[in-house]
């Protein structure tokens, strides 16, 4: 079988002078598909994975500043930082009292149940 010339593929439409820049470009496609499925979908997420920390942060700062603000308003509004304390010390006492009032007592009836059984 004879070799096929240059001039027989310029004759087709193949261009030979053209088949290193078709390959190159086939290999920049591949790569850019390649991409588009793993690299640019994990960017937006490591995008994320880096703000909420700073978020998170930024936020907790805020609500700490804003804590201290309000101690300093209700201890100046009230004039005693003891009773200021016994203000704010009491909000969490009342809300944690009020969780233990509407726990689910069926629960603790069966955990109860259970310790008696092992004859602890």
């Amino acid at each position: 079988m004879a070799p096929i010339g240059v001039a027989a593929l310029t004759r087709l439409g193949l261009a030979v002078d053209d088949f290193p820049t078709r390959i190159a470009d086939l290999l920049e496609s591949v790569a850019s598909r390649i991409r588009a499925m793993t690299v640019d979908r994990i960017a937006g997420w490591v995008k994320w994975v880096a703000l909420i920390p700073v978020l998170l942060v930024l936020v907790a700062l805020a609500g700490i500043f804003l804590a201290v603000g309000l101690f300093r308003i209700l201890a100046e509004v009230i004039g005693s930082d003891i009773a200021a304390y016994a203000i704010l010390g009491a909000v969490p006492f009342l809300a944690g009292l009020v969780l233990w009032l509407r726990r689910n007592p069926r629960l603790e009836d069966r955990t109860s149940g259970a310790a008696e059984e092992i004859g602890t």
